[in-house]
Order: C-alpha cells, then structure tokens, then sequence
C-alpha cells in the first residue's frame, strides 16, 4: 500500500511530536522524501527507529503495555469463551471478537482507551458486506491443509487464541500456524508474548524475524516465507500487515479495524469500522 502524501505528513509530524532534534527531523525527512514507490508506512517507520537508535539509543520498550493489555484480556478470556460457545455460530462470534482486538494499537491509534476498547464488545456484530468474504474464507478452510494467522497485537492474540480454538473444531483437518514479530516493536506480539497468552497451546508459533510492524515479504526468513507460499488459506490481522502486504501477488483475507484516515478514507467508513476483505 503506497505512502500518500497525506500519509507521508502524518508520518513526519508523528516524529516531530516525538524528538525536537533537527538533524535527526532533517534525516527523516530524506528517507519520506527519496523513498521507493512500493515503500510502505510500516517499513519507513522501521527505518525511522534505525536512525532514532542512532541518535538517541533504543527506545523505551512497550513491555509494560504489553503485559497489561495481555492481562486484561486474559482476564476475560473464561466470559468470552463461554458467550462464543453459547452463541448461534461461535466462529463467526470468534472471529468478531478477534478483530475487535485490533482496537489495541500504539502505532495507529493516538490514545488507546480501555473503556473504548471494552465498549465495542457490546456493538459486536457481522456487517453484511462481510459475509459474502466469510462464505469464500470458510469454502476456502473447508479445502485448505495449511491455514496462517499473521498476528498483530497484544491483547489481541488473547482473542485469535480464541477463534483459533472455533477453528480448530469446525476444520480439525487444518494445521494451524501464526506468525508473529521477530523482534520487539510497538505493541505488537512477539513469540515471548505468544507463549504468555498460551496461543502457542492451540497453533504452532513460529517469527518473522524483525521489527516492522507489519510483514514484508522480502525480509522474512527463509522458513517464514516458505509458510506464506505453502499456507492454503493467510488471515492477516491489522492495518500494518495490509499496508505491507496489499498487492503483493498474495491471496489474502485481512481483518481489522479503521483506526486512521487513511483507512477510513480507502473503505468509507467510520473510524473503528470493522473490514473483512479477500484479495485474490
């Protein structure tokens, strides 16, 4: 998904907010002004870290955030399991539930909201230009061997350990693997943070070996790639994994919530919309 100039600005004073240091503006600056056609946001401020580390050191992980995010949802993990039990068709009330915790986002988001967050579970419902996309996605599972989960957030994979456990029982034929990041960036979830939630216990884990905070495909590792092109059926979760992955020759289903303009913008729809789109 190309950087827009609208975008490029939200990247830059994102920056600017951040560190009042002119030499390192002036050196974002170039990167946003000379960067490649395919370039993404995800991938630019993945560059952005490499030249704030320079400057200033690495910088203060989310391990608190994280952990309590985590907490939170796992907190509720019992009630929510047994409302999509008790539901009339719990994948799709897993699946609802999942994307819901895309809302978790410190790089998207301005202010992440607990009240917010936990408020959306009461408007959960299946918009009905998503159902057309679950028909194909649940044709495609019924056929499928190898299913791939991108993960995105803390918090958030409470909730695809969740619907990961609906999809274990509708196609108990699939072998089930997530992806998640390599290394520490943003809130997003990590194998240290797989294993926390106990996501590991339903899907086997495995890294995509860095710290953008979304997937990009050519910097995977070799066994990370051989996942993406032997996977039947990819969910990739959040707007990073899109904005990454988005006309890349890839058949993908995306879930997530609009979070940001360009996102509300590009599907015209309200902030905190929930999306379920294939890409063939």
């Amino acid at each position: 998904m190309r950087v827009i100039e609208s975008c490029a600005k939200c990247l830059y004073e994102k920056q600017e907010k951040m560190v009042n240091h002119q030499e390192y503006l002036s050196e974002i600056k170039q990167i946003i002004e000379n960067r490649d056609a395919d370039d993404t946001a995800p991938y630019l401020v993945y560059l952005f870290n490499g030249v704030y580390e320079r400057y200033f050191g690495k910088k203060q992980p989310y391990t608190e955030i994280k952990k309590q995010y985590n907490d939170l949802v796992l907190s509720m993990e019992d009630s929510l399991r047994t409302k999509i039990e008790k539901s009339e068709d719990p994948l799709v009330t897993a699946f609802m539930y999942a994307r819901i915790g895309n809302y978790i986002d410190f790089g998207a988001m301005n202010q992440v909201d607990e009240k917010t967050f936990l408020g959306l579970f009461e408007k959960a419902e299946l918009q009905q230009r998503d159902i057309p996309v679950l028909e194909s996605f649940v044709a495609r599972c019924e056929r499928a061997g190898e299913f791939l989960l991108l993960a995105d957030n803390c918090g958030e994979i409470v909730l695809d350990k969740l619907f990961l456990e609906q999809m274990r029982k509708r196609f108990p034929h699939l072998h089930i693997t997530v992806m998640v990041r390599g290394k520490e960036v943003l809130n997003d979830a990590t194998m240290e943070d797989a294993r926390y939630v106990g996501i590991d216990r339903v899907a086997e884990v495995i890294s995509n070996g860095n710290a953008v905070a979304g997937t990009v495909y050519h910097m995977l590792p070799q066994e990370a790639k051989k996942r993406m092109d032997k996977a039947d059926v990819i969910l990739s979760k959040g707007q990073g994994n899109y904005e990454t992955l988005c006309n890349q020759g890839f058949h993908i289903f995306y879930s997530f919530l609009c979070k940001c303009d360009l996102f509300t913008s590009r599907f015209e729809v309200p902030r905190l919309t929930g999306i379920f789109v294939e890409e063939k």
